[in-house]
């Protein structure tokens, strides 16, 4: 498979993900980066009326991932730490997030990741380490270059 192959799977592995119908991102994966796009609504709230911080960390983590995950292309990794920032509350619009590797060795890869309103201001960041699991990618619902 080559890395475009590779990572068009990787995005059709996403969009199967069950979790995924309640949100219905968007993804682009790179070698080292992704970007996801996420309608916000209200569904998403707390009860205050802005996103819940839940929402803004599975979006991150998911960028920082898939990152990752681009690097890899036997396996899925699994996050083993990640830190999250909220900075800014989201009430409406979209929330973008890229992602991108910013160190890899042989037993894990570091990736960041950060979230942006409409207005492209800051909604928050978030960091963390990803290894190597034994899930084989071949084997991962929706893994497949075919779209």
């Amino acid at each position: 498979m080559t890395p475009e192959q590779h990572y068009r799977a990787l995005e059709s592995m996403y969009q199967a993900a069950p979790i995924n119908r309640f949100f219905p991102p968007e993804m682009v994966i790179e070698e080292g980066k992704s970007e996801i796009k996420i309608n916000i609504k209200p569904e998403y709230f707390h009860s205050a009326g802005a996103t819940h911080g839940s929402v803004i960390f599975k979006i991150l983590d998911d960028a920082a991932f898939f990152a990752a995950n681009s690097l890899e292309q036997e396996v899925f990794v699994l996050t083993t730490s990640f830190t999250t920032y909220l900075t800014r509350p989201i009430s409406e619009g979209t929330l973008r997030v890229e992602g991108h590797v910013v160190n890899k060795n042989k037993s894990q890869f570091i990736a960041e990741a950060v979230a942006y309103n409409d207005e492209n201001k800051e909604v928050g960041r978030g960091n963390g380490i990803f290894v190597r699991g034994k899930f084989k990618l071949v084997d991962a619902m929706g893994y497949s270059s075919e779209k």
